[in-house]
């Protein structure tokens, strides 16, 4: 547990770096994928209000957690210039589809929200209040997985790095929840297994098979995702549930291993100057000899933070996850 703690301020001295490391290049990117956002179907376009889609009355509060709750960490006032603190890879197109498919399943009577606290633990710690799933269904009766965005454990970069993923996940007929958790390591993780304790709790109201699921991370999401795996739910407060099924982990440089990992997949840049893929390899190979499935994707070239990869060489990697967590499954 002293781990976490002590890894917390080494991420956040490396995140300060990150803009200066790849900005140029990252930025020619989102400005190329950006170019494709007012081809998306629906209310919003490229050119609507950020604020507008928080405070649209159809997501009711929950609206005001789709972007950091601390507005120092985004900046831009139309979906096509929105900006995420060390993300240069926000990708319009993929904005625009994200706050579209949720308003329109907001809109339908469909619950796409979820309080993973109750009222009385929020009165009783205000930063609960920022905190909840916002649920991407899938197949009903699907197995599910948890996204958790990275953010330096400074705030919670969820709309580049665990909505894509929780978008793309029910094309393939899975259930996916982003995590929406407080910053800092030890909340998150927290938060992580509140939400893992919400989900098998309420499993037949939520319809989705509890069996085989997986959590996925960027960033200090894949912290959070490694950690839940290795810890269990227990080590943060709640009873104990069952290990996922496959942790999937993007960028992020966490060396431990301790000999009771689940089935890990990880995918990194070779330029990425926060989290070294030479570190990652190592530990994808460290799991590998205690006799657990492992296996990273390396991408040639590429830096920090790039979400699903759209319009880069890492794109389709999504994939290869998908497989690698269908490959794991035994129920």
């Amino acid at each position: 547990m002293n781990t976490i703690k002590r890894t917390l301020a080494l991420i956040l001295s490396a995140c300060a770096a990150l803009t200066a490391g790849f900005g140029q290049s990252a930025q020619a990117e989102n400005e190329k994928g950006n170019e494709m956002g007012k081809t998306i179907n629906g209310p919003y376009t490229a050119e609507s209000s950020v604020r507008d889609v928080m405070n649209d009355p159809v997501f009711g509060d929950y609206g005001r957690l789709l972007l950091p709750a601390d507005e120092y960490y985004w900046s831009g006032d139309k979906l096509r210039n929105l900006r995420l603190t060390w993300y240069n890879y926000v990708n319009t197109e993929k904005t625009v589809e994200i706050v579209n498919t949720l308003r329109a399943r907001a809109e339908s009577g469909e619950q796409i929200f979820y309080d993973i606290y109750s009222e009385e633990e929020k009165a009783a710690d205000p930063d609960k209040r920022d905190t909840g799933l916002f649920f991407f269904r899938g197949e009903p009766g699907a197995r599910f997985a948890v996204c958790n965005a990275g953010g330096g454990f400074a705030f919670v970069g969820a709309m580049h790095d665990s909505f894509p993923h929780a978008l793309e996940l029910p094309k393939k007929g899975y259930n996916a929840f982003a995590l929406i958790y407080r910053p800092g390591a030890q909340t998150a993780c927290e938060d992580l297994a509140r939400a893992i304790a919400f989900i098998f709790d309420h499993a037949d109201e939520l319809q989705v098979d509890v069996n085989d699921y997986s959590l996925w991370g960027g960033s200090a999401g894949a912290r959070m995702a490694a950690w839940l795996g290795s810890y269990g739910t227990a080590a943060f407060g709640e009873k104990e549930y069952p290990q996922p099924a496959a942790v999937i982990m993007q960028y992020t440089g966490l060396s431990e291993v301790y000999g009771n990992e689940p089935p890990t997949y990880n995918c990194v840049g070779t330029s990425d100057g926060i989290a070294s893929w030479r570190t990652m390899q190592r530990r994808i190979d460290a799991i590998k000899r205690n006799g657990t499935d492992a296996e990273i994707d390396i991408y040639d070239g590429l830096p920090h933070g790039f979400g699903l990869g759209i319009g880069t060489v890492a794109e389709g990697w999504i994939d290869n996850a998908v497989a690698f967590w269908e490959r794991n499954m035994i129920g």
